[in-house]
């Protein structure tokens, strides 16, 4: 769990379904008002609010580096996913770039907006899951990534994300550009750090084997083929990430952060 005091998930966890619909607004109505009031036989008595009580939503980061938006589409979706399952909140965040402003305008990158903050490294134990976005380079993530993920030395030296569920979405260029291997080579970075790997496999149903049109994604994760830079995310590719987002979310609340080096422990 993160230092946040996330949720508490079930020690008992059922098999992962993930909700086809909300729960009703009369259901809702109902069972609010059965938290609010104990109701006797001639007398209803109001029930005082807690805050100590309250239980704190989990979160997932969904952290992510995104050169021409396709990257950043998916997050957002994922989010949407994410936020969509009760007790759950996904939050955005964006890793530093690494290149010069004069080569960016040389690639014509779009500039990035100023909703998503950066991501510091130091924020990360206040995580319950992460979800990782990134475009390929020659089949693995991008240089910008994997700066980041350099820059956890001391996470990883106290194993502060030991136990953390993490997944991956990625975007290549082609079919053949490392729809699969770039989440695959990604999960070195998880295996050092202890965390938990969680893949999507074919929970998305039918829409994982349709033939019938062109679509990124694959069993580790949601996925979008860019082209040149300017081919729009899918309906198909955009829905996936939500699944991933709704999917891990279900995920999360059945985990928590089993271990971690006390400080000031050294490794042997």
């Amino acid at each position: 769990m993160g230092k946040g005091g996330g949720c508490v998930p079930s020690k008992r966890r059922p098999p992962i379904e993930v909700p086809d619909q909300e729960p009703s607004l009369q259901e809702t109505n109902s069972a609010i008002s059965s938290q609010n009031q104990i109701t006797s036989t001639n007398t209803t008595i109001p029930v005082q609010y807690n805050p100590t009580l309250a239980v704190k939503k989990c979160k997932i980061f969904i952290i992510f580096y995104s050169m021409y938006a396709h990257v950043e589409l998916m997050a957002r979706r994922i989010k949407k996913g994410v936020d969509s399952i009760e007790g759950v909140e996904g939050v955005l965040y964006r890793v530093p770039e690494t290149l010069l402003q004069g080569t960016l305008e040389q690639m014509k990158v779009p500039q990035k907006g100023n909703d998503v903050p950066l991501i510091k490294v130091d924020e990360l134990v206040n995580a319950d899951g992460f979800l990782f976005g990134f475009p390929t380079r020659f089949g693995s993530m991008a240089a910008q990534m994997k700066a980041f993920f350099d820059s956890t030395h001391e996470l990883w030296m106290k194993q502060k994300l030991a136990g953390v569920p993490a997944g991956f979405f990625v975007s290549t260029g082609t079919q053949g550009g490392g729809q699969e291997t770039t989440a695959w080579t990604a999960i070195t970075q998880l295996v050092h750090h202890g965390m938990v790997f969680v893949p999507i496999g074919y929970t998305f149903g039918a829409g994982m084997f349709r033939m019938d049109s062109i679509r990124g994604g694959s069993p580790y994760g949601a996925g979008v083929l860019s082209g040149d830079g300017t081919r729009e995310p899918s309906a198909t590719e955009l829905a996936l990430a939500e699944h991933q987002g709704k999917y891990m979310a279900t995920v999360v609340k059945r985990f928590a952060r089993p271990f971690s080096l006390a400080p000031g422990e050294k490794h042997n």
